[in-house]
């Protein structure tokens, strides 16, 4: 049985939604896992009692201190190490939990994934992997974590992305997409064109160019490498128009009678878009890269969206993606040492 080790004191609406989350998980997910909850444990437990849900069989880890989204970065090795998130860390770096979730600060857990539970053999710099919701599902790479990378680290983005869309979700040969402003070999900045170059040579990636903004919703691909600026814009902007877009079908459904019973005809349909759309099916965003599994649930994450992050952990930790990862990034460092 694995053990997930939670961190219940991040982003917006913790402990209680967090709480709730976990024992959902422990619930629809049965003897698949074990849970570790760490946080304040005077308001785990207050936390629990007003919201009527059940602590028996959870573990709980004291931890006196929060990380909040406005923290520096570096925070969880210097001024914060007995958070909840650099507690959580140490846990899982020292093997007394197979993977981590947490709602928390991005840097700061990205941060201390990197130093405390360390990179994969191999990987020079790990990324945010976020699936859109769409399908079939795409897996958007980097999404927010690098802002500044090379065509060297795109390439490994592109491997790293392959490996789990193959491990997790059954793709058997995942198409790379390059994000671009243009779908010809030449657009793009010098990063782009560089980075074209090097993924179109690379045997172990399945790349089938550059994928414009419009391009990514058209089943082009199901790796799309980007940098962490680019990603994270692209990421919330797709959150955005599917919200808006909801929205804006509700409101047009609910004008008059006859619209109304449209909607009532449709349910089944309806029910459909909306599960398309709903961010909190997805749960969360690995953090690909890292020694051992991390997963990055959104700040604002309920109980529902929090479960299903919980779900990804279990996913990843039953899998050997942490090795597939490692094998292919050696075998490329030492492809490129033979070229040169």
């Amino acid at each position: 049985m694995k053990k997930i080790i939670v961190d219940v004191m991040g982003g917006d609406n913790a402990p209680a939604e967090l709480i709730k989350g976990a024992y959902a998980a422990k619930c629809e997910f049965g003897d698949k896992a074990e849970y570790i909850l760490v946080g304040d444990e005077a308001q785990i437990r207050a936390s629990a009692k007003e919201t009527k849900t059940e602590l028996d069989g959870f573990t709980i880890v004291h931890a006196p201190t929060v990380v909040t989204m406005e923290d520096d970065a570096t925070c969880v090795i210097r001024t914060k190490t007995d958070s909840s998130m650099a507690i959580g860390l140490k846990m899982l770096a020292a093997g007394e939990g197979d993977a981590f979730v947490s709602t928390g600060n991005t840097g700061a857990l990205f941060t201390g994934a990197s130093l405390i539970v360390r990179k994969v053999n191999g990987i020079r710099r790990p990324a945010i992997g976020a699936i859109l919701p769409m399908t079939p599902p795409v897996l958007l790479i980097d999404s927010g974590a690098n802002i500044s990378v090379t065509p060297e680290y795109f390439e490994q983005f592109a491997i790293m992305g392959s490996a789990y869309m193959k491990k997790i979700h059954g793709v058997e040969s995942p198409r790379v997409g390059l994000l671009n402003n243009g779908a010809e070999d030449c657009k793009g900045t010098e990063l782009q064109i560089e980075s074209y170059k090097l993924l179109a040579a690379n045997p172990d990636i399945n790349f089938v160019g550059n994928i414009e903004g419009d391009k990514v919703m058209k089943d082009t691909c199901d790796v799309l490498v980007a940098d962490g600026f680019s990603g994270n814009i692209l990421l919330k902007t797709m959150e955005g128009m599917g919200k808006l877009t909801l929205t804006t079908l509700k409101n047009v459904l609910m004008t008059n009678a006859e619209t109304k019973l449209a909607a009532v005809l449709l349910k089944k349909q309806l029910e459909v878009v909306k599960r398309n759309f709903d961010g909190t099916e997805l749960g969360g965003a690995p953090i690909l890269g890292i020694a051992k599994p991390v997963i990055k649930a959104h700040g604002s994450s309920k109980a529902k969206a929090f479960k299903n992050a919980i779900r990804q952990a279990i996913a990843y930790s039953d899998s050997d993606l942490t090795e597939d990862i490692s094998r292919l990034a050696l075998s490329l460092s030492q492809r490129k040492k033979q070229q040169s």
